[in-house]
């Protein structure tokens, strides 16, 4: 295993035209409300065509999905609204309910499911992402494997990777899922889903929906049950990731396995 960096993904594809023609909960509005009655410096898809999707920022990118906003506010204001209630971080964005969306005056059934569908597609480009490697070899790579997969969790789950002798994954399995604080984990359960599995080994894997990735006192004995239970039967263990926000802990690379 390889010493561990840091990775955070933008959860957000754009894909080009990806804009609803007056979605049926679109927001009567004055002039300036509409994207074509803007300053031209001010409008988002206008702007994406000159000098691409990069040069706008995240609440310009959600604009274009939206369309519109309300009577008082521009999409792009809203969406810097909404934005600015979640810390600005779009994984809190990936984890809102269509019913928290629709919660702002200006955002209906059709837009909010725009939102959710681009959050699910920038996750989908994640996983396709990590999904190419030959082998997995180093926390930031169980870290880009697991991300997606929990990122936009509201309860604590844990996960496991098989691997076989070459680090090439085999089989992957949800094998406990709680609540906020903590999920329970029967070691039996897991160390069966691996050998079933015919894997030579296994990383496994819980988030904590709080956002700190820092281990328990509960994470440290449950580490220390499957380490020594995986070496009674032969199966190598290769990490303990603890996934926050966009961020990990890792008991490989802090010397606790």
């Amino acid at each position: 295993m390889h010493n561990r960096h840091k990775l955070i993904s933008n959860p957000f594809v754009r894909e080009e035209e990806f804009f609803l023609d007056a979605p049926s909960d679109a927001t009567v509005e004055p002039p300036r409300g509409g994207i074509n009655k803007w300053a031209e410096e001010d409008r988002p898809r206008e702007k994406l065509m000159a000098q691409g999707a990069e040069s706008l920022d995240e609440a310009e990118l959600l604009a274009i999905l939206i369309g519109s906003g309300n009577a008082k506010e521009s999409a792009v204001d809203l969406m810097r609204r909404v934005l600015s209630d979640h810390c600005d971080s779009l994984s809190s964005l990936g984890r809102m309910s269509l019913e928290e969306l629709m919660s702002y005056k200006g955002i209906g059934e059709a837009k909010a499911i725009s939102i959710m569908a681009a959050c699910e597609l920038g996750k989908r480009r994640m996983k396709e992402k990590v999904e190419e490697l030959d082998s997995i070899t180093s926390s930031d790579e169980l870290f880009a494997y697991f991300q997606p997969r929990m990122m936009d969790l509201n309860v604590e789950q844990c996960h496991v990777l098989m691997l076989d002798a070459k680090h090439h994954p085999v089989g992957y399995k949800v094998v406990s899922s709680g609540g906020i604080a903590g999920s329970p984990v029967d070691v039996r359960v897991v160390l069966r889903q691996v050998l079933l599995s015919g894997a030579t080994g296994f990383a496994f894997c819980h988030n904590h929906p709080s956002g700190s990735p820092l281990p328990s006192r509960d994470d440290n004995q449950l580490t220390g049950r499957l380490r020594e239970a995986s070496r009674a039967v032969g199966l190598s263990m290769l990490d303990h990731v603890i996934v926050g926000m966009g961020t990990y802990y890792s008991y490989h690379d802090e010397g606790k396995l």
